[in-house]
């Protein structure tokens, strides 16, 4: 993977504006109660570029005369700490990963940083900078920005999370392979709740399966918090108790994914408690089925990303006047009120622009939904699209899925 992380940043260079300083952080375990913080996990893109997952790291990438030189900034091992929560990263092994030659210390950041802007002549400071809502905490990157303004007023601060979202809109095979993986075990946990499903349990109860089989595989983290959603719970989009009890002639909504090597899956699959649909129940899913199976024959690279959406929203439409839900496709938002799609990779919801062709090398969900309150069903049917050459590759296809498989696999 050395030889990803070091593409990933010569395709950054091009990005960079000439006499420029980019800092990218790599974060740190933010602050939970008494002497515990949360559980690590890097920023994204500092991870994209370096490989490398251990805290307060730091990359440097100046551009000066069309070149650019590379510096990671590592902890320096503590061996009093280390008895307690271990030895940090050596320089050795930060340079395998990263392919980073040039290694100092994160204490030494701040002086390395005046001498560059001492002896050369830097205009530009490039940091990624990404607030997702106005009254969001600042983060190391922002107080650094401040920092800064203060110290140097010339200087230009730039936003680059956008330059690198977009080169992570484009996978690699490397990356494709990882998420792949994800989805191989997020399978496994899938077929080992449809085997133990039953009326009584909570909801909790069956969801510890899917746990037990993502950690018989190795696997430490998920894709994000699993939905357990049965009965009305499944018609609450970002349902998140995961306490109610099974009901026997009810069904269960499942979203969930496996995170392996930080490359997600996003599995959304539901089913019959008992392991038998209704007929209504039936005739529900296939609708959402139909929609799914339209948006796989739609997607290739050229279409807007928006016609995915708009491509499952006439069919989910016009089941549901079959269904005898609603009159015209223009009431269908009472019944489905989200988009079918977002990129997935590094981050579950992966960034990136959305108003935008589809290229090769996109991987996105494919999730239709309909959420019927008042009969207490919800069916959301979610697999995970690479955009190839000439259409698409389901990349979960293997993921049981129709009524007949499900109630197949299941009695």
């Amino acid at each position: 993977m050395k030889m990803v992380f070091t593409n990933n940043r010569k395709n950054l260079w091009g990005k960079l504006d000439e006499n420029s300083v980019t800092l990218i952080f790599a974060g740190q375990a933010p602050y939970k109660s008494a002497d515990e913080t949360y559980i690590f996990t890097p920023n994204r893109n500092f991870y994209y570029l370096t490989g490398i997952d251990r805290e307060k790291m730091i990359l440097m990438l100046i551009k000066t005369n069309g070149k650019v030189e590379e510096t990671l900034f590592i902890q320096k091992n503590d061996p009093f700490m280390a008895r307690w929560i271990g030895e940090k990263m050596p320089e050795e092994e930060a340079k395998q990963i990263s392919g980073i030659d040039n290694i100092k210390f994160v204490e030494e950041l701040e002086e390395t940083f005046g001498s560059i802007l001492d002896k050369s002549k830097i205009e530009n400071l490039c940091l990624d900078l990404e607030r997702q809502e106005f009254h969001t905490s600042m983060d190391t990157s922002q107080r650094f920005a401040k920092s800064v303004m203060e110290r140097y007023p010339y200087l230009k601060i730039k936003n680059i999370y956008h330059e690198i979202s977009n080169l992570r809109l484009i996978k690699s095979e490397e990356e494709i392979t990882l998420i792949r993986e994800a989805i191989d075990i997020t399978d496994k946990g899938i077929k080992a709740l449809m085997k133990n499903s039953k009326a009584g349990m909570k909801e909790y109860e069956l969801e510890a399966y899917f746990d037990f089989t993502l950690k018989s595989a190795g696997v430490t983290d998920y894709a994000f918090p699993t939905i357990v959603a049965s009965g009305k719970n499944a018609t609450i989009l970002h349902y998140d108790k995961n306490k109610s009890e099974l009901q026997d002639g009810s069904l269960i909504l499942f979203d969930l994914g496996a995170q392996y090597k930080y490359y997600n899956a996003d599995i959304s699959r539901t089913f019959p408690v008992n392991g038998r649909f209704t007929e209504r129940q039936k005739q529900i899913y296939n609708v959402v089925l139909r929609a799914q199976e339209a948006v796989i024959k739609i997607a290739r690279p050229g279409i807007m990303f928006s016609v995915l959406n708009e491509t499952a929203k006439k069919v989910l439409g016009e089941g549901c006047i079959e269904l005898g839900l609603i009159k015209e496709v223009s009431e269908l938002s009472k019944y489905y009120f989200h988009g079918v799609s977002h990129y997935l990779g590094l981050d579950t919801h992966d960034v990136g622009n959305r108003n935008i062709e589809l290229t090769v090398g996109m991987v996105l969900t494919n999730e239709p939904g309909l959420y019927i309150e008042e009969e207490s069903i919800g069916i959301r049917i979610e697999d995970d699209l690479l955009i190839t050459q000439y259409g698409c590759e389901n990349l979960s296809k293997q993921i049981i899925k129709t009524v007949e498989e499900i109630e197949g696999f299941m009695g």
